[in-house]
C-alpha cells in the first residue's frame, strides 16, 4: 500500500520563516557594507578581500533559498561571520593606533551589529 506523505518545501522563499527573513537582511546589510568598501578600495588586496566577503555573505543567501544543506549552512555561515568579526578587530584595533569602540566608524558599527544579529540567528535556527 503507497502513502503519501505531506513534506514541508525545503527550499525556496515559501519556505523560509522569519527568522530566516531577519537572517537575510543581517546577512545584505553586511555584503553591501563589505561590497562598498572593497570598490572605495579595489584593486588593493584588502579591497579584494572585501568584495570576497560581500559575495560570501551573498551567496550564503543564495544557498539558504536554494534549500542546499540548510544545518550545514547555518554552522558555515556562524564560523565565516565570527572570523569576519575577528579579523577586522584584529586588522582596526589590535595593531594599536586605533581605540576601541571609539575610532569604530558607522560602517563599522552597522556592519558589526548585523553581523552579530547573523550570528545569533545562524545559532538559534542551528539549534532547532
Amino acid at each position: 500500500m503507497a502513502t503519501t506523505t505531506s513534506q514541508q518545501p525545503t527550499a525556496g522563499v515559501e519556505s523560509l520563516n522569519g527568522l530566516h527573513w531577519v537572517g537575510i537582511l543581517a546577512a545584505l546589510v553586511s555584503a553591501a557594507v563589505h561590497l562598498l568598501l572593497g570598490a572605495r578600495m579595489f584593486p588593493s588586496a584588502l579591497g579584494i578581500s572585501f568584495v570576497l566577503a560581500g559575495f560570501g555573505f551573498l551567496g550564503g543567501i543564495v544557498l539558504l533559498v536554494r534549500g542546499y544543506r540548510r544545518r550545514a549552512l547555518y554552522g558555515v555561515g556562524i564560523a565565516f561571520t565570527l572570523v569576519q568579526i575577528l579579523l577586522w578587530y584584529v586588522v582596526n584595533f589590535a595593531g594599536g593606533g586605533r581605540a576601541f569602540p571609539a575610532d569604530v566608524g558607522t560602517l563599522g558599527a552597522v556592519d558589526k551589529l548585523a553581523q552579530v544579529v547573523l550570528v545569533a540567528v545562524l545559532v538559534v535556527l542551528l539549534r532547532r
